[in-house]
């Protein structure tokens, strides 16, 4: 496994953004992840998602690693583990799932403004979510609110199919936010991309993307990891991705047969 040098001042970016970009750190990676990414979808599981679109195609599909060899391999030998220990500042990166996202060219449905965390079973300060594309990205690229991790009170969780509560209504969220109505309220990052390049972010960094314009399709694996403060956390419905027969308690450090420890500097 070959180590990557990740700069004081870039876990500084990750921690006070909740996001950062790192250019070409996955390159000799990505023949192997495009061709997990091909087996998931000539092999959905129980999970996948044709997402509803007018035109084009929006599938999605998680928590496959233990069935695809592909991406087994990128988590156990890649350096993607030990990017997330750093960027966490935690002695340990412990894989939470894995992610597939592809939108066909000419699927203009965009992928809604949100925070991953509050349909996650999981909470901690110590959390990554990496998201890796193996074709360029320009117009359709990962979109993040800087500091958003830090609000107050996380954003209303709802269902993508028809923007329903994705749990009983509460009093502990904000309305989900839409930049572009207000475009100089936030700080919207936004990057062009080429294979080998990720984007890291907070489980509770809002963010989004555009529609895939005509030209190609924008496929990406997303790793989620949590790091040494992570807590099972109790929610008031069923969670995204749901792992029934868990038999975790609140506030358990999440179970390693099913969540194995990749990295570890103790």
């Amino acid at each position: 496994m070959t180590s990557i040098t990740i700069t004081d001042s870039q876990i500084a970016d990750y921690q006070k953004n909740g996001a950062l970009l790192l250019r070409g750190v996955l390159t000799d990676w990505i023949e192997t992840i495009t061709a997990g990414i091909t087996r998931n979808l000539n092999n959905p599981s129980e999970y996948a998602s044709e997402n509803s679109v007018t035109e084009g195609r929006f599938f999605d599909d998680y928590c496959n690693w233990p069935n695809i060899p592909e991406f087994e391999d990128v988590i156990r030998n890649s350096p993607a583990a030990e990017i997330a220990a750093k960027v966490m500042r935690s002695q340990s990166a412990q894989i939470f799932h894995d992610h597939v996202l592809v939108k066909e060219s000419g699927t203009p449905t965009p992928t809604p403004w949100h925070q991953d965390s509050p349909y996650y079973f999981v909470e901690g300060q110590q959390t990554v979510s990496m998201w890796i594309p193996v074709d360029p990205v320009k117009d359709a690229s990962l979109r993040m609110i800087a500091g958003s991790h830090r609000w107050n009170k996380p954003v209303r969780p709802v269902s993508w199919a028809d923007n329903s509560d994705f749990y009983e209504k509460s009093d502990d969220w904000i309305e989900v936010p839409d930049p572009d109505a207000d475009p100089t309220g936030f700080d919207v990052l936004e990057w062009p991309m080429e294979p080998g390049d990720m984007v890291l972010f907070d489980y509770r960094t809002v963010h989004g993307a555009r529609g895939n314009p005509k030209g190609a399709s924008r496929r990406v694996l997303s790793l989620r990891w949590v790091g040494d403060d992570a807590r099972y956390v109790e929610r008031s419905g069923r969670t995204s991705p749901p792992y029934p027969g868990h038999n975790m308690s609140a506030g358990q450090k999440l179970r390693t047969d099913w969540f194995p420890v990749i990295w570890d500097q103790g």
